[in-house]
């Protein structure tokens, strides 16, 4: 068994055995290209799928390699935008091993990660790390709870963390939720119909819920896009079959127009070199771009990676394979399918890009390459295309008083933090880091900050979900008017009363909305709907 897993380990490194001869530097962007840091042996080594890098409060990146380290079984490192590099953590299998995972930055400014394995080769971690390099061990998976688990975990809206395996459950991998104190369950075991053998980690979309990919499995054997909600419920959103696509290593993202997007390793209809694709929340799946393994074509394919959505508005990647020096490519992508290569790999500078590019706020594109670089253990890269800076809101969503940071660059000028155009008190931490609240009054669009040093814009609207605090009367037969009282309900679009739609209802403030008791409500609780999401009561409202 642990030679079969330590097999398993090692398929993705097997690529590194292939042979690239030295190449020149091609492409008319080829001088955006920085390799900042060559992985080597006792270092850190072959960063890989996913290896979601994550951005600090203090500006700095951190992330993930499976391999190397003290003990050879990987650990975490930080590095600068500038490409200062340090490793924070050399896993020895007491904590875990071989974290593939790459991180997740958290609302208390720690990252979450996993491990692949821990001890002798056992089922893996789910770990804290502190931004000095300080691991604390969540919990450390079984078998029946889904175990091997290669994405980090995200963290939901709820405050709770969220995440696949690869294996276990009852074969197939799972999904499972962890509280920041270690507390877990597991929600979903897939069981191959539904999908097999999640790689990537999952995002949580703008209606709540968790959307993911599994590599293989569904109806024809190909991978799935699957949505889940909080509580467990798994819904199939596409099965894949070769033709749109097949193998799916890649994360989603969520486009600026409620749209999701990713990439297929193989599949396609060009010697199935792989696909990027578009899938509507209505299940409608188009491929933007088929990638070409045909011999001797210069277009990338084998896209490992997911795609980003930078601060152009376009779709960014890597192909791990092909290109003219057949070591990878670096792309752009629109939302209507207009492809361009950006970059093509070379060895010596880092080859086999596997790991999903990260915008940083300062507008350059950092990734990681899994081969290649001085020592042919991989390279940490930079690409600066002339991007705009932005600023990243976290959470990306919240109710009135809740607690948001902001992460960019030359914020200790910062005079004015407005949400969607209502200011908010805040404090400047640090150059790279405020602390803020959602303002009363405030709704749902982007976070603006101004001050000396420029003014920045977030990378996404933020969200200002809606509370209901109290309605009045909690009784009452059909056409009773109901006065819902809470915040945050400027451009409601609709009210239920026990999951049935209300047809009569005004918003008459920020603060109150009067609706009417609709034809068929049941008793059940009163929900109200915005742009920034759906408010629950705590009580039930009684049809009588």
């Amino acid at each position: 068994m642990i030679m079969q897993r330590l097999h398993d380990l090692h398929l993705p490194i097997l690529l590194l055995t292939l042979a690239f001869a030295t190449l020149r530097i091609s492409g008319a962007h080829a001088q955006t290209y920085t390799d900042l840091h060559d992985f080597d042996a006792p270092d850190l080594t072959s960063p890989q799928y996913p290896g979601i890098l994550a951005q600090g409060r203090d500006g700095n990146l951190y992330g993930t390699a499976p391999l190397g380290g003290v003990s050879g079984r990987g650990g975490a490192f930080k590095i600068t935008p500038a490409g200062a590099y340090s490793i924070l953590y050399s896993f020895d299998g007491t904590l875990g091993a071989n974290p593939y995972s790459g991180l997740t930055l958290g609302t208390d400014g720690n990252f979450y990660g996993t491990t692949f394995n821990n001890g002798d080769f056992l089922f893996g971690t789910v770990f804290k790390m502190t931004p000095s390099g300080i691991v604390t061990v969540l919990h450390s998976f079984s078998y029946t709870e889904g175990v091997d688990p290669y994405a980090p975990p995200i963290q939901g809206t709820d405050g709770n963390f969220y995440g696949t395996t690869s294996s276990g459950g009852i074969g197939y991998g799972a999904v499972y939720k962890v509280t920041s104190a270690g507390v877990f369950t597991t929600l979903y075991a897939f069981d191959n119909t539904h999908g097999s053998t999640p790689i990537a980690p999952l995002i949580q979309a703008i209606d709540g819920n968790f959307y993911g990919t599994t590599k293989v499995g569904g109806t024809a054997g190909y991978g799935t896009v699957f949505k889940i909600t909080p509580a467990g419920a798994l819904t199939v959103l596409y099965n894949f079959d070769l033709t749109h696509g097949a193998d799916i290593f890649s994360p989603l993202v969520q486009g600026s127009d409620g749209n999701f997007y990713g990439t297929a390793r193989d599949g396609g209809t060009l010697n199935s070199g792989g696909v990027a694709f578009k899938l509507t929340p209505t299940k409608i799946l188009t491929v933007l771009h088929n990638f070409d393994r045909t011999p001797g074509s210069v277009d990338g394919n084998q896209p490992y990676a997911g795609l980003i959505q930078a601060s152009d508005g376009n779709f960014w990647g890597v192909a791990s394979a092909g290109g003219t020096n057949a070591a990878g490519t670096l792309y752009e992508i629109t939302a209507t399918g207009t492809y361009s290569t950006l970059y093509n790999f070379v060895p010596a500078t880092g080859s086999l890009p596997f790991a999903t590019l990260r915008q940083h706020t300062n507008g350059k594109i950092y990734g990681e390459a899994t081969a290649g670089g001085a020592a042919g253990h991989g390279a940490l890269f930079s690409f600066s295309a002339s991007l705009g800076g932005f600023i990243i809101v976290q959470p990306t969503s919240g109710i009135v008083s809740k607690p948001v940071a902001i992460l960019g660059q030359g914020l200790t000028a910062t005079s004015t933090v407005q949400f969607n155009g209502k200011n908010a008190a805040f404090t400047i931490v640090s150059d790279t880091y405020i602390s803020t609240s959602v303002p009363s009054g405030a709704t749902t669009g982007f976070v603006k900050t101004a001050g000396t040093s420029g003014n920045r814009t977030s990378s996404q609207k933020f969200r200002v979900t809606p509370v209901i605090l109290s309605f009045n009367p909690t009784s009452g037969p059909v056409g009773t008017p109901v006065t819902i009282t809470g915040n945050s309900f400027t451009g409601a679009t609709k009210v239920t009363f026990g999951g049935v739609k209300a047809t009569v209802f005004s918003v008459d403030s920020y603060t109150q909305i009067t609706a009417t008791v609709p034809a068929g409500a049941v008793t059940g609780k009163i929900q109200v709907t915005t742009p920034g999401g759906t408010a629950t009561s705590r009580t039930a409202f009684t049809v009588i």
